[in-house]
């Protein structure tokens, strides 16, 4: 069987919710404070296929699946979170231009740091404790460009929104190198974490 497509993998979540727990999910859409934001009026009184084709066309396949994991978790839905991290977990990767060899039946695909990044956005929000010497070091390493925008994400109260923040800004601007640079600081800091959702795939 082929493996779904990011697409239908949120289809196939959003449609296992309940009808409240729909409400819940699209409430917690709408809330979002960073960009790109979602207009009322796209997901309000809409179906799950609408939302689902709402959330590719908004965030990109690879971000819509890290936003809709996020929001599961955020209404509690957390059986339904995990099902579709598995689901992500069997997507076959896509090729990039010097992917020449691909690997035999059974080889463990290489992940890279970025990868682990973009696949645990939600749990490390949620998770990461150490958020002001991350900070600084990404600060001291130019993934962060500004002290503007340190002072920014600092100034937010909660770690988690301050982890949202820096998801929706410097590592997004920064691309893979910012992200490859987040995750060895990440496992100097934060080793404990890092192996854990290493072991929990």
């Amino acid at each position: 069987m082929a493996p779904k497509t990011a697409k239908k993998l949120i289809k196939g979540a959003l449609a296992d919710l309940s009808q409240e727990n729909l409400e819940k999910f699209r409430d917690e859409l709408l809330d979002r404070e960073e960009e790109p934001r979602v207009k009322r009026n796209q997901v309000e009184g809409k179906s799950y296929i609408v939302i689902a084709d709402v959330l590719v066309s908004t965030f990109t396949e690879d971000g819509a699946l890290a936003v809709v994991v996020e929001l599961l978790k955020e209404i509690d839905c957390h059986q339904d979170a995990q099902k579709l991290e598995k689901g992500i977990g069997e997507q076959p990767s896509n090729p990039g231009p010097s992917d020449t060899v691909r690997p035999s039946a059974g080889a463990v695909p290489v992940c890279t740091g970025a990868d682990f990044v973009d696949k645990h956005r939600a749990e490390l929000i949620d998770r990461v404790s150490n958020v002001k010497p991350i900070l600084d070091q990404l600060l001291e390493k130019k993934v962060i460009t500004t002290q503007e925008a340190y002072d920014e994400i600092l100034a937010i109260p909660s770690k988690r929104d301050q982890m949202r923040k820096l998801y929706s800004g410097p590592l997004n601007s920064a691309g893979s190198r910012g992200k490859e640079v987040f995750y060895k600081i990440l496992e100097q800091m934060e080793n404990c974490l890092v192996d854990d959702l290493k072991e929990n795939k």
